[in-house]
This record gives C-alpha cells, structure tokens and sequence, in this order.
C-alpha cells in the first residue's frame, strides 16, 4: 500500500511546535503509531529528503535511510510498547532501527543520534502533558528538534492506514543509550566545584524519565543530595509532569523540613521527558525558568568565560536583553518552539538557547533542551556562589531587572479567533497602560514602556496561554487579570 495524504483533511496526526500529541486510545493510538512509523520510514528513503533546506541551507548533516534510527520512549503509560510497535513497522520498511533498554528522557534519546550516527531519532512521550497523552517527537541528524520541512515531509506520506508489523518484537535490537549520554554530561561539569561543597541538592524528577540521572553524577562528586518523585509513577501523582511553582509542593515541604540543617541548598526539577528544568531556592521560593536561564547565562559569562551569541524565544525574559548588553552579545529573538532555535545554532556560534518552558541548549552539546545538564550546572552554581542561591538571583535582579513573571494557561472557546482579533486590530491602551509598540513574531505582544503581554495560542494543547513580565508581581496579575478577562469575553476593547 502507497502512503497517501488523508483525503479528508482532518487528520489527528499533526506535529506541532514540538511534536505530535494526543490523548491515549483517542488520538493516539497503536494504528496512528503505525501509520506514522510508515510514513517515517517512507520519507526516510525518499529521494526528495535530501533536497530540503536543512541539509542544503542549513548545513545539517545528511544520512541515508542506511544508517537507521534510534527510538526512545519515557516512563508513560503504554510508551515502551508504541515504542516497539513503531520498531517493528519501521524494520519492517527496511529501515535499521534500535530501541533504547529502558525509558530516558529526550535528551538521551537525541544525543544518541549524533553519538550513532543515524539519520533520526523518535522519542515517545508527551513531555509535560497530562498523564492520559503522548505523543512523537522527530529528531533530525544534528540531534536537535526536526524543522517543520522534515515532520510535514512525514504528515504527506501518512498512509490512510497501517498495516500490522510482521518481524517480531525479538527482531529489535535493544540498546543502552543512557551510559553514552552520561558521559557527554560530564564533559561539560567542573568536578573541582562540586566536590566537598556545603550544599544540599533536592533533586525532584516528577516522576519523569529523567529519574537517576542527576542523581547519579552528585553522587559521583561526593555532592549531597536526596531524590524525591524519583520512581515510576504512570499518573504522575495526579499533576501535569511540568514544572511550574503549582506542581512543585513536595520540593517545597522537602525544602522547608531541612532549612535549619541546611542553608545552603537548592531543588532541581526535570520535567516529564528531562528536557526542561527549573529549580528552588533554599528558602522555597521557585525559581522559574527566566531566572534559571539568567543564572547558566551569567556563570558561563562571568566564571566559565564563555562566548557566543544567545538565541531567545518570543516569551523569555527582558533581562536576556540586559545581559546581552552589557556583555556586548548579540541576542537572537525566534518565535515559541525550540526547533526555531536550531537553525541559528547550526549556522553560528551560539552559547545559550533558551525558552520560557525551561529549556535550555548549552554550547558544544547537542542542538537540544537538557534538563539533566542544565540541572547539573545549576546545582554547580549553587556550589560555587558564596552564599545561598538566593543571593545570587537578588544580584542579578540588582544588575538587571526588576523583573515579575507569570504564564496563565485557560481553556476558552475560540481560542485561536481571539488572538486573530488582536492581531488584526491591536489596542492603543491596555490595563490603564499606554501600548508602546505591538509585536507579532509568534502570537501578540503588547509592550508598554516597562513589561509586556503575550496572547498566544499553543501548538500542542488546546489552550490559550497569557504571558507577562512587568516591574512588580503585583502589574503582573493585573495584567493578566485584564487578559483572561479579554479572553472570556467579560472585557471589551473595541
């Protein structure tokens, strides 16, 4: 059977910002996994693959079909076996495939594209999504996040269905992919800086793939540490696997029971595939992903001595701007999707890339998002400042800020028309502030003469998110007070 595009136009397989996703036994299910393991393999050994941008503009490397793919998979419900159910139709294509031997978070799993040479990588896993979805995510040769050109190359070959693997599960070759990734790690780390350190780090994986990972290099520098949400659990205790302030209350008591024993410490989260990271200060306050950012950024400048350009998302932090300038950087801005960053980092020397999700790309590693590297270099940070790490954030907001930040995530009708709305006719005047300009790189930003607010509706879930940074907490809620209320209809601009 030929693949052909869905006739209908209506197909749930679509790949967003970062991926594919849906809600297990609805969306994706094993006859969509299959459909989509056919059409990979089927643009694999197309002839029109190797004429695309990526490989002619970009300078990616170019692997043939040959060279097989690597396939990884996270601790969700049912994710080992769509993972193999995707082997197995992709072997059956003539592709060379192996699976990894157990779950690992993303970055495993791309990392193993470079280290194997191999012309993709798939990884299984809804990365922060509720317990009842998953998803696919593409690698592409450089080990980073697919370019639409690569994932709609896979939509228009979709078969209007999949046929059953025929070579058995014992066919595909199971692979360790963790000792390789942890290795790479390591280079990146300075030993000498954790060892003997009077630091506690809370490592928190939210039950996620990422479990052991960070774990094991602390224990492997003498750093003290303890493990919380570490272990399986399918449900994720009951909350998205995403590491935001409302799903960190066990780091918080966990840090709030040891306060006295210990005042210099830190909590270091990973997300559901250990792509994102955010952290804890040793009083419970969240650090969130603008300040974690800032933190990596200013200790590669300032201690490390490191160079290079910094690729920011539409969402990040104003302070990324400050710090460009005062280091005499120059900063990159690219709409939401790590996979906008990637060109930039193939075609130039970037140090950081950085989203408002948590994640972060380093120089030198691969084109990817790594909790577990990032999560490592926060904790050497702690180790090396010379007070608590809350000290170390005040001092950057001393240097570079005052900056507040919220993201609010709501579920409305028409959410994709009311962002349509505001772009065709923006507002001159918005929560009693005078709009000073109207950005529109990826959704709509209203910047007033300090702060801003973003209305965008996201690619992989069916909400509307509202982003804001302004001078005070306080502007911010009234900002995005002002923007749900907008967005519900409880509020009139025109």
């Amino acid at each position: 059977m030929e693949p052909v595009a869905n006739p209908s136009g209506t197909d749930v397989v679509r790949f967003g910002t970062d991926g594919w996703r849906g809600a297990i036994a609805r969306e994706f299910t094993f006859e969509n996994v299959g459909r989509v393991a056919e059409a990979t393999a089927a643009f694999l050994v197309s002839d029109a693959r190797k004429e695309l941008a990526i490989y002619n503009e970009w300078g990616a490397p170019y692997r043939s079909a040959a060279n097989g793919i690597t396939v990884g998979y996270d601790t969700r419900f049912l994710s080992d076996q769509f993972a193999l159910h995707f082997a197995r139709i992709v072997l059956d294509r003539g592709v060379p495939v192996a699976i990894s031997d157990r779950p690992i978070p993303t970055p495993a799993l791309s990392y193993s594209v470079v280290d194997r040479a191999v012309s993709a990588g798939i990884m299984f896993t809804a990365s922060h999504n509720p317990a009842t979805d998953n998803g696919i995510k593409y690698k592409a040769e450089y080990g980073g996040s697919a370019p639409g050109e690569l994932t709609s190359g896979v939509e228009a070959r979709l078969p209007t269905r999949a046929r059953l693997p025929a070579v058995p599960p014992s066919a595909i070759p199971r692979v360790d992919l963790r000792t390789p990734f942890l290795h790479r790690v390591r280079e990146f780390l300075d030993p000498d800086r954790l060892r003997g350190a009077p630091l506690l780090v809370v490592v928190d994986s939210m039950y996620g793939s990422a479990q052991g990972y960070v774990a094991e290099l602390l224990a492997e520098y003498g750093v003290e540490h303890l493990v919380i949400r570490g272990t399986r659990d399918v449900l994720f205790g009951g909350k998205k696997p995403e590491p935001l302030a409302e799903n960190l209350v066990p780091l918080r008591a966990v840090i709030a029971s040891r306060q006295k024993t210990h005042p210099r410490m830190i909590g270091v989260v990973t997300d559901g595939d250990g792509d994102r990271v955010s952290a804890m200060d040793e009083k419970g306050t969240f650090i969130n992903a603008h300040r974690t950012f800032a933190l990596i950024l200013h200790y590669l400048l300032e201690v490390r001595g490191w160079r290079g350009a910094v690729v920011k998302s539409f969402n990040l932090t104003d302070m990324a701007t400050a710090i460009c300038e005062s280091y005499g950087l120059e900063m990159i801005e690219v709409p939401i999707g790590f996979k906008n960053a990637v060109e930039h980092i193939l075609q130039r020397d970037v140090l950081v890339a950085a989203e408002e999700s948590g994640s972060i790309a380093i120089q030198g590693h691969i084109p990817e998002r790594d909790g577990v590297l990032n999560s490592l270099l926060l904790a050497e940070i702690a180790a090396s400042a010379d007070g608590p790490i809350s000290e170390e954030i005040r001092r950057l907001d001393d240097a570079f800020g005052p900056f507040a930040y919220h993201r609010r995530d709501i579920t409305v009708p028409g959410r994709l028309e009311v962002v349509a709305r505001l772009l065709a006719d923006p507002p001159d005047r918005f929560a009693g502030r005078p709009v000073k300009a109207v950005e529109t790189l990826d959704g709509l930003k209203l910047r007033f003469s300090k702060g801003w607010l973003l209305f965008r509706a996201s690619g992989t879930e069916p909400i509307l998110r509202l982003y804001s940074e302004m001078p005070t907490e306080r502007d911010v809620w009234l900002m995005l007070d002002e923007a749900e209320k907008l967005a519900r209809g409880d509020l009139t601009l025109w």
